[in-house]
């Protein structure tokens, strides 16, 4: 049996739709009516980290689990931990972040992380951590000012990103559940190539035939926007994270995706050209966490 974490997030949910329909699964959320893609004998759970009950409840019978926490410094990763060597799990698939390899990352966000990994890798649990870089999904925060105004506002426009797409990240990651000779491995996941904000829109102005504008935001511009949609601490460490990209630390890249599961990464262009609604004037889009 395996149990997905995070079913309703942008990588779990992502998971839940590349399971084979014939692997037990089951599938833990807040909410499971917000569950969606599932195989037809999936087993979808009410649960919820905070919840010891509920944790026990998802975790009987479990071999394998994919865990996704995003509460920062909450003590989930803890909680989930203990829970799950109580119940006699096997294995431990973390998502986690590329930021923790740099030693200059030491924002809040990064270090919760960190200590997370560190917790796992010491529970004597059988694991394997996915540090991906930034979802190419972040860009869905620019969809509104798109569709309004032709306008993409961001930091870093110039500073590059070896951005992932998540449907590559789901896809190492079910690889690793259903898979062996993956435990004790750390696999950093980008895109094939580094762009920059700027870039990214020039690439989603020509998918959309429309001339986009880049406007850069100032660090001051940044934190009002940033702190419409996360607590104080949360956007100081997405400030950090953004100097650390403008000096250039996020743009390696890696071929993680075509090692684990034999093709290359997908392109921003290809993710872009599959989410192009959203962008479109006259559709209604989405928002996103911002990159890490």
């Amino acid at each position: 049996m395996i149990l997905v974490t995070g079913a309703t997030g942008t990588v779990g949910r992502e998971v839940v739709r590349r399971i084979p329909a014939g692997v037990r699964v089951r599938i833990m959320a807040r909410d499971p009516a917000r569950v969606v893609g599932a195989p037809g004998r999936a087993e979808t759970v009410a649960g919820d980290f905070g919840d010891p009950r509920s944790l026990e409840r998802s975790l009987a019978g479990v071999e394998t689990a994919f865990l996704v926490t995003g509460a920062v410094a909450g003590g989930d990763d803890a909680r989930f931990v203990r829970a799950a060597r109580a119940a006699g799990v096997g294995r431990v698939v973390k998502l986690s972040a590329a930021a923790v390899l740099d030693p200059g990352a030491q924002d809040l966000i990064t270090r919760w992380q960190r200590a997370g990994e560190e917790l796992l890798c010491a529970s004597g649990l059988e694991w394997t951590l996915l540090r991906p870089r930034a979802f190419m999904s972040n860009t869905l925060s620019w969809a509104r000012s798109v569709r309004g105004e032709g306008v993409v506002r961001a930091l870093c426009g110039t500073s590059a990103n070896a951005c992932v797409d998540p449907r590559d990240i789901a896809s190492v990651a079910v690889r690793v559940l259903l898979g062996q000779g993956h435990a004790g491995k750390a696999y950093t996941l980008t895109g094939p190539q580094a762009l920059t904000a700027v870039e990214q829109t020039d690439q989603l102005g020509r998918l959309l035939g429309l001339p986009l504008r880049f406007e850069e935001l100032s660090p001051d511009q940044a934190r009002a926007a940033l702190g419409r949609r996360h607590p104080a601490p949360v956007v100081e460490a997405l400030l950090q994270s953004a100097e650390r990209q403008r000096a250039g630390a996020k743009a390696g890249v890696e071929d993680t995706v075509y090692a684990v599961t034999g093709r290359p990464a997908g392109t921003f262009r290809a993710w872009a050209g599959d989410h192009l609604t959203a962008f479109a004037p006259g559709t209604a889009g989405g928002g996103a966490p911002p990159p890490r």
